[in-house]
C-alpha cells in the first residue's frame, strides 16, 4: 500500500487534557487554524455543526491488545473487533466527530461536544450536511447504547 502524509490544518485548544470516556457533551474547545490557512473558514459560520478530524496522538495501537477486545475492557461488552467500534487505540488513530458549532473566528473555531484533548492536532473541518451525514433509524447494537451512556 502507499505511504500516506498528512499535516494538520491546526490544533485542539480544550480544557481536558486526559481522555476520559464520559462527559464530553458540554465540553466547549477551540480549533487553533494555521496562519497560512487564515480565510478558509469564511462561510462555516452559516452551519449549525461541524465534523471535525483528528489525529489522536496519544493513542498507542498494539494489535495483542487492541485488534479484539471489549470496549473500554469491560466484562459485560462482549469482545469484537477495533473496527467495530471508536476507541481511540486504532491502526490510524483518526477521530470524526460531529459537534456542535458556537463561533467562527479569522483563525478558529470555537465548538462544543469535541471529544479530544489539548494539543490533539486537527487534519480536517467539514461543514456537517443532513443529506450526507445524516443517516434515518441506522441499526445500533444494544451493547454500544448502553456503552455510551453518559458520553455525550
Amino acid at each position: 500500500m502507499p505511504e500516506i502524509s498528512l499535516q494538520p490544518i491546526g490544533t485542539v485548544e480544550a480544557p481536558r487534557t486526559v481522555t476520559l470516556d464520559e462527559g464530553w457533551g458540554s465540553v466547549e474547545s477551540r480549533i487553533l487554524l494555521r496562519p497560512d490557512l487564515r480565510g478558509a473558514l469564511r462561510g462555516l459560520e452559516d452551519f449549525s455543526h461541524v465534523v471535525v478530524v483528528t489525529w489522536l496522538h496519544q493513542a498507542a495501537f498494539d494489535p495483542a491488545r487492541h485488534l479484539r477486545r471489549r470496549p473500554r475492557g469491560r466484562a459485560d461488552m462482549p469482545e469484537i473487533g477495533i473496527f467495530a467500534q471508536r476507541a481511540r487505540d486504532r491502526p490510524n488513530p483518526i477521530g470524526i466527530t460531529a459537534v456542535e458549532l458556537l463561533e467562527v473566528g479569522e483563525e478558529f473555531l470555537r465548538v462544543r461536544g469535541l471529544d479530544a484533548i489539548d494539543g490533539t492536532p486537527v487534519l480536517d473541518l467539514k461543514p456537517y450536511f443532513p443529506a450526507f451525514d445524516r443517516v434515518e433509524a441506522p441499526g445500533f447494537p444494544a451493547w454500544a447504547e448502553e456503552l455510551m451512556k453518559g458520553y455525550f
